[in-house]
């Protein structure tokens, strides 16, 4: 909100100011007393026609009339983290990237388009950091191209909510009928504090994922190609909290070492064994490893409704740094499917 001296509203944006981030009063579309107004913090992705689009920082885009704007100004970036690790979008994307390789990858300027015979979105779209090498209708038509030739739908996956992420790619691809399928969020910490709990239970590195570890993890079947991605990276451990005799492992996870980096992801629970702390031990196991070989600072994938996963990496120290989000394109007959959930 902008007050003049005067004591009224002022409006001090206008479309120059489009790719930067801004807080906007609107008028209401509530009647309810007291709530004549309704304020929306975000990058202003476009205004035309007489309408703006703001992308907030959990990739949501909000439309607003001009003619219900009251006041709007420029505001700054969001601050810093004042605790952990400190980190741009572009090496995070970079690290993230690395540690869950595709079985395949093409350059398309300094897009990465990745597949990896369809096991998970994150390894199968396209990564769109810096320019393509060509205007953006036609960088699409090549990844949809590129995509159909592998029997794959076309996904690029972006992000929002940091300095350097992709709020105005979000729009374009609004604009042309791509659709938001899937989001997450992408999560930083420092691994000593991690490493130093006291672990509660035996937990087992291996360089492999083994039988074993491989009857816990969520994703029933996994093919030789999915065991390329899980086991490709600059340095891999997978954990397991051995099960009773016989029986599956009580707990597992994965890990990545990438120079100051440790990716965890993987970290599952038989649930009949949850609350026991038995995730934690895994990451504090982990951790150590990551510490040993020089890492530094963790991050991590959770989506936005593991209730019990943002509860544990927060008691962690872990905290959001960005969301992402795979973008597909809606063909006619299409069934656009729920944004914002699934898995990645």
């Amino acid at each position: 909100m902008e007050i003049s001296g005067a004591g009224r509203f002022e409006v001090r944006i206008s479309a120059a100011d489009v790719g930067k981030r801004v807080s906007v009063r609107r008028l209401s579309k509530r009647e309810t007393p007291g709530e004549k107004f309704t304020d929306t913090v975000g990058v202003l992705a476009s205004w035309d026609d007489g309408v703006l689009l703001i992308t907030q920082r959990d990739g949501q885009t909000v439309h607003i009339p001009e003619s219900t704007v009251v006041a709007g100004k420029v505001i700054p970036a969001a601050p810093a983290r004042r605790r952990g690790p400190s980190a741009t979008y572009e090496e995070l994307a970079h690290v993230s990237s690395r540690g869950w390789r595709p079985v395949e990858s093409e350059r398309l300027g300094e897009w990465e388009l990745r597949a990896a015979g369809g096991f998970t979105r994150r390894a199968n779209s396209v990564l769109p950091l810096g320019d393509p090498g060509l205007p953006l209708d036609a960088a699409l038509d090549t990844v949809r191209r590129w995509y159909e030739a592998r029997g794959l739908p076309a996904y690029v996956q972006t992000a929002t909510g940091a300095a350097g992420t992709q709020e105005l790619l979000c729009a374009e691809l609004e604009r042309r009928g791509w659709v938001r399928e899937t989001s997450a969020e992408l999560w930083i910490g420092a691994l000593a504090p991690v490493a130093d709990r006291a672990e509660t239970a035996e937990v087992v590195l291996s360089r492999e994922a083994d039988e074993t570890w491989l009857a816990r993890y969520q994703r029933s079947g996994v093919s030789d190609v999915a065991l390329r991605v899980l086991s490709g990276g600059p340095s891999v451990w997978f954990a397991t909290v051995p099960g009773e005799s016989g029986g599956g492992p009580a707990a597992i996870g994965r890990c990545v070492v990438d120079g100051r980096w440790a990716g965890f992801g993987a970290v599952e629970v038989d649930p009949a064994l949850r609350r026991r702390g038995l995730a934690t031990d895994v990451m504090t196991a982990l951790a150590r490893q990551a510490l040993a070989e020089g890492a530094s600072a963790g991050w991590l994938q959770v989506e936005s409704d593991n209730g019990d996963g943002r509860a544990l990496y927060t008691e962690l120290g872990f905290a959001p740094h960005h969301a992402y989000h795979h973008y597909r394109e809606l063909r006619p007959g299409q069934d656009a499917g729920p944004a914002g959930s699934g898995g990645s």
